[in-house]
């Protein structure tokens, strides 16, 4: 979990950068600056997603170095593969994927972000109907992994939608699909780490004190 929260502090770095420099993305100068950027920055994010789903499809037998190990190849694999897909359309065939201005709707863009959105959409899918079914038993007991599989098909649903109706035209589409950015962008890592990373600082906590505890203890401070 150590290993999470470092990857889960350098995203952070890279996501408030993105949210800084949000003028670059009308700067035709920094244009590839700008690209560069969002193109780790939505690596990173998706790299964090990729792990805990990853994680959840190990079922309750995930644990120690050799799972860790696993989810992170796991991760690995599709996240340079997204990187590699979207560095060619970016940087060869200049599709403006993270750039959203009046031109006439960009169908090509557009349909990339409805293929990418339908494999997420559809992935967390699949593990709520796992949570429903008699595979159940094979994914973790917490609710806190329920509530973020049931946030985040939400989520990537609507921005599923989003994208769909942008590359028809709809300007109320991409009004949208703004918004399901923002909310991704300002809440996903916050998110991350009250439904798992809070829980286990705190358990760190506890045990510490339980070894203070029982140390005075021996030592005599708690006598009558």
């Amino acid at each position: 979990m150590m290993a999470y929260y470092g990857c889960l502090w350098l995203v952070s770095l890279l996501n408030l950068a993105w949210c800084s420099l949000q003028a670059w993305e009308c700067n035709s100068e920094k244009e590839v600056a700008w690209n560069i950027l969002s193109l780790f920055t939505a690596s990173g994010m998706l790299f964090l997603e990729v792990s805990l789903v990853a994680f959840l499809l190990q079922g309750n037998y995930a644990s120690g170095l050799e799972a860790l190990t696993r989810t992170f190849v796991i991760s690995g694999c599709a996240v340079g593969l997204d990187i590699l897909l979207k560095a060619i359309y970016l940087f060869g065939y200049g599709v403006p994927l993270f750039v959203d201005n009046d031109e006439p709707t960009h169908r090509v863009k557009w349909g990339l972000w409805v293929v990418h959105k339908l494999l997420l959409t559809a992935v967390y899918g699949f593990i709520l109907f796992m949570y429903h079914s008699k595979w159940r038993e094979r994914l973790p007991a917490r609710p806190a992994f329920y509530k973020y599989i049931t946030i985040m098909f939400c989520l990537n649903a609507m921005a599923l939608f989003a994208c769909g109706l942008t590359g028809n035209g709809a300007g109320f589409g991409l009004w949208l699909y703004d918004i399901t950015t923002i909310c991704y962008h300002a809440f996903y890592l916050p998110l991350l780490y009250v439904t798992f990373l809070a829980d286990f600082f705190q358990e760190d906590d506890l045990h510490l004190e339980n070894v203070y505890y029982s140390e005075m203890k021996d030592a005599g401070f708690f006598r009558c």
